[in-house]
């Protein structure tokens, strides 16, 4: 069972964390294609989608029959009301479902360029073009470096950033002061005595390492 407050905490996220979460996740996917020998500059001017936001990042060369390639990130939440259904039935239904929704702002895209929506999950799975773009920015990565787990570790490098956020997020929604009425119901009685006397701060990071 999961806490209202914890369910709240990573349901609802401030608009700072927002963009520190977006714009991170969006660097790391630069970055690959640095290390792809692809340069790349990030909210290319002049390139624009139909509410007049622009995409997340463009390749400065050809990625892919003569056509540069962009892309947008974006990060949903699979316990938000609106994706739990389709998450039950299906893994990565939440980030597909998001990816086709923002894709729709993106139809006046020229047909010059390659388009990617990369949308993670904050439980893990990715869409379907996301696992295909780490695909092959993996196979590029690794043609440079000599290491054949440049892909495995791509996906793993995605993994372990959303999981940061998502303690962020856990921290934040832990009370500031401890109660008998505020433990959140995972966390056993017996546990918290077995822990002697421990800080709020310290209860709350130990809460994390144990239940993330």
């Amino acid at each position: 069972m999961v806490h209202q407050s914890t369910l709240v905490g990573f349901t609802v996220l401030s608009a700072e964390k927002h963009r520190a979460r977006h714009h991170a996740l969006n660097d790391l996917v630069a970055r690959s294609f640095a290390s792809a020998g692809t340069p790349v500059t990030k909210k290319p001017p002049g390139l624009f989608r139909t509410d007049g936001k622009r995409p997340d990042g463009l390749t400065l060369v050809a990625w892919q029959s003569g056509r540069t390639f962009c892309w947008d990130v974006t990060v949903t939440c699979l316990l938000a009301e609106s994706y739990v259904t389709g998450s039950a039935r299906e893994a990565g239904d939440a980030a597909e479902l998001a990816a086709s929704r923002k894709e729709e702002k993106y139809a006046n895209i020229d047909s010059q360029y390659l388009f990617a929506l990369i949308a993670v999950e904050t439980m893990g799975p990715l869409n379907t073009s996301a696992c295909q773009l780490c695909d092959n920015l993996g196979r590029k990565i690794s043609s440079s470096s000599g290491e054949h787990r440049e892909g495995a570790f791509l996906f793993q490098r995605v993994s372990v950033l959303v999981q940061r956020f998502n303690a962020v997020l856990l921290h934040d929604s832990l009370p500031t002061a401890w109660t008998d009425k505020s433990i959140p119901n995972f966390v056993h009685l017996n546990f918290l005595n077995s822990l002697g006397n421990i800080s709020t701060e310290g209860l709350k990071i130990i809460i994390i390492n144990r239940f993330l």
